[in-house]
This record gives structure tokens, C-alpha cells and sequence, in this order.
């Protein structure tokens, strides 16, 4: 499910006389080119990085950004090489939540835009797949700096 780039951490935890298994994948989802970003990894993944930065202010009771959801990770998929696309469950931890609210976040799905680790846009509420590309069309002409940063070619 998870590809290259994933790391996982694996949690053994005793619970009467047996061990239970658990999972936590920590990464890109190599099929969406989704980054699952957190309070922990935010300023690099967010913050720091080059290029434009689309961030999913979601969680997991909230019905349209899980109609949303597949939607995103598709255009993930085709416009992975002009954006990074990541996603932050803003109910997770209370400095996830302080990040959101810190930003302005006040309703999910909030889909936030960032340029240099600056948020130049904002779109609240469930986007149709159209809706999403256009979007993102808008914001990559716009903002054509962010463009070249994402997809400069280093020599090394």
C-alpha cells in the first residue's frame, strides 16, 4: 500500500499473553503521492519546502473530506510533479488542531495553498474533481515561481 519514500514503525504491545501488531506508515502513499504531513514533520514538509505545497485540513468523521478524498489523491496523481499534495488530520493531535486554527482553519474540508512555506490561498468545503484541477491551474499560473522551484533539475 505504501511505497518508496514510507517508513514504518511497528509496535509490538503486549495484551494478555499475546502481542498485537500495529502498523504506523509514516510517509508518501506511493499510489497517491499523497504526504500524510502531522505537528511533527509540518515545518519540513509544509513549511521548508520548495515549490507550491497543497495542504487537506481533514478528518475522519467528516463526511465531505471523505468524499473529497479520492478526488485529491487523483489529482495527486496527475499533477504530483507541479505540487506536492499532502493531507493533515487536524484532529489527530491538539497541535495538529492548533496549526489549523493557527492558520484559520475553522471548517473541514479546508484546502490550504502554500508558496515558499507562505499561504497564498484557501478553498473551504468538498471541491468536484473539475473544480479541484481548475483550482490548481489558477494557482500554478498565478504563481509560476513555485513552479520552476518544484521542478528544477539539480546537478549534483
Amino acid at each position: 500500500m505504501f511505497g518508496e519514500g514510507a517508513k514504518s514503525l511497528l509496535i509490538l504491545i503486549p495484551k494478555h499473553s499475546k502481542i498485537l501488531e500495529v502498523n504506523i506508515f509514516i510517509g508518501v502513499n506511493n499510489m497517491t503521492h499523497v504526504y500524510i504531513v502531522n505537528s511533527n514533520n509540518w515545518e519540513n514538509e509544509v513549511i521548508k519546502a520548495d515549490g507550491l505545497v497543497i495542504v487537506d485540513f481533514w478528518h475522519k468523521q467528516c463526511p465531505w473530506c471523505l468524499r473529497l478524498s479520492p478526488i485529491y489523491e487523483e489529482v495527486a496523481e496527475e499533477y504530483h510533479d507541479k505540487a506536492k499534495f499532502t493531507a493533515l488530520n487536524v484532529f489527530e493531535t491538539h497541535e495538529n488542531q492548533h496549526i489549523a486554527l493557527h492558520l484559520g482553519v475553522m471548517s473541514t474540508p479546508t484546502l490550504m495553498f502554500f508558496c515558499q512555506g507562505k499561504p497564498i490561498a484557501m478553498v473551504v468545503g468538498f471541491q468536484t474533481k473539475d473544480g479541484l484541477k481548475q483550482l490548481v491551474e489558477n494557482i500554478l499560473a498565478n504563481y509560476k515561481e513555485c513552479v520552476r522551484k518544484r521542478t528544477e533539475i539539480k546537478i549534483t
